[in-house]
């Protein structure tokens, strides 16, 4: 595959540890708009510029992309941003709790990414992408790295441990208590030997960020459009590939995403008992503590006051044939939540939540309360991710939770 340098806007020193931001879509528009009337300078004003006006306000205005526009120029003129005109990569390590993971933020190929070579999991919305597609073209630049993995590879480890030597560009603790570290690496010769080393490598997997991927090639097709247009175009555009932070698997920490039904869909205690057996599920006696599953196809469930366990032990597809239908999330989606609880769709039904394991399960009674039925889930792990990714399938939505999460702003990339 094909990695290359890219050139960027990025944080003063000074600045990195207040400017950096958690991702747009971990919040809702009222989180949002706490977070950034606490942290005016946070780079999630800039990704979620509706934070700059009253809840009224039509948050897909063009008044409101153009308000990002603005203030991703103030900040470049009052020196919160500094220009890196080098092309170069960058080496990002993210610690938290004992667990770390180091990754190079690089530009890949919308090529690629077209062409199945970069393969991705889950279907995108197309408001979605047509949001962060207007935010593009607001600004002129992609501000959140797509989250890509790869099969570890020798080669690639080898130059990244060498060009590690120098010293940190920054390095700081943010909020949530992760160590975020950054090496820049600009010396010619360390450039080509991470963009050989990545050639070896036949394909790579989107972990998180589909939005953003398809915004950056529906952004590349409509610059070049605009550009063709005007006359013949020679070479490659920066929109012609998109920001993105490069992991091997191996290192990833993958958590369950699990899910929370706002009511029972009418069913009974008994009732709801009695269809799960039904349905292939052995259930275990009511308990106070919570199930946190430590095992595939068993999953924890709160309802009715009680925790209890559900064992699966009907049949289910099978995982070299069907690796989608084969995950546990599938698994709970067509055995009990689409059955059972009427959630036909889950894409589209405002009668489910899905809770980020980062949560833990007191979350999940909380948020289901004397009323709905919260799920907990073994986590999916990045091989059945490979998988279904290799098959040309599809997760359910919210099939994996990453933690710890990439920082936006830290690399803002013109196109």
């Amino acid at each position: 595959m094909r990695v290359l340098p890219i050139t960027c806007y990025r944080p003063n020193p000074e600045a990195v540890a207040e400017f950096a931001a958690l991702p747009y879509d971990v919040f809702n528009r009222t989180e949002a708009a706490a977070y950034v009337a606490e942290h005016p300078r946070s780079f999630l004003a800039i990704d979620r510029p509706e934070t700059a006006f009253g809840p009224e306000q039509d948050m897909y205005a063009q008044e409101v992309y153009d308000k990002a526009g603005a203030m991703i120029r103030m900040r470049g003129a009052d020196g919160t941003l500094l220009k890196d005109t080098t092309p170069c990569f960058y080496l990002y390590r993210l610690e938290q709790e004992g667990h770390s993971q180091l990754g190079v933020v690089a530009a890949c190929s919308v090529a690629e990414y077209e062409d199945g070579t970069i393969r991705r999991h889950e279907k995108t919305r197309p408001e979605k992408t047509a949001d962060r597609v207007r935010h593009i073209r607001a600004t002129g630049a992609q501000t959140g790295p797509v989250f890509v993995t790869y099969e570890d590879n020798a080669a690639v480890d080898i130059v990244v441990g060498l060009a590690r030597t120098a010293d940190a560009l920054y390095d700081f603790t943010d909020e949530q208590g992760v160590r975020q570290t950054i090496w820049r690496v600009a010396r010619p010769i360390a450039v080509e030997a991470l963009e050989t080393a990545f050639s070896t490598i036949p394909c790579a997997y989107i972990a998180d960020g589909h939005h953003r991927a398809s915004a950056a090639a529906q952004v590349c097709h409509d610059i070049r459009g605009e550009r063709e247009a005007e006359g013949p175009v020679e070479g490659e555009l920066a929109s012609d590939s998109f920001l993105a932070v490069l992991f091997p698997a191996s290192q990833l920490s993958v958590m369950a995403y699990n899910r929370v039904v706002n009511d029972a869909n009418g069913l009974t205690e008994e009732q709801l008992l009695e269809a799960l057996a039904e349905h292939g599920f052995e259930v275990g006696a009511a308990r106070d503590e919570a199930v946190s599953p430590t095992a595939a196809r068993t999953f924890g469930m709160y309802a009715f006051g009680s925790w209890r366990t559900l064992s699966y032990i009907g049949e289910a597809p099978d995982a070299q044939e069907d690796p989608a239908g084969a995950l546990d999330v599938s698994l709970l989606q067509e055995r009990v939540l689409g059955p059972l609880l009427g959630i036909d769709d889950p894409r589209t039904s405002s009668r489910i939540t899905f809770v980020g394991g980062i949560e833990g399960t007191e979350g999940l009674e909380r948020r289901a309360g004397t009323d709905g039925i919260a799920f907990s889930l073994f986590p999916t792990s990045v091989d059945q991710l490979m998988a279904v990714s290799d098959a040309g399938e599809l997760m359910p939505p919210k099939s994996t939770w990453f933690e710890p999460k990439l920082r936006s702003g830290l690399f803002i990339r013109r196109v």
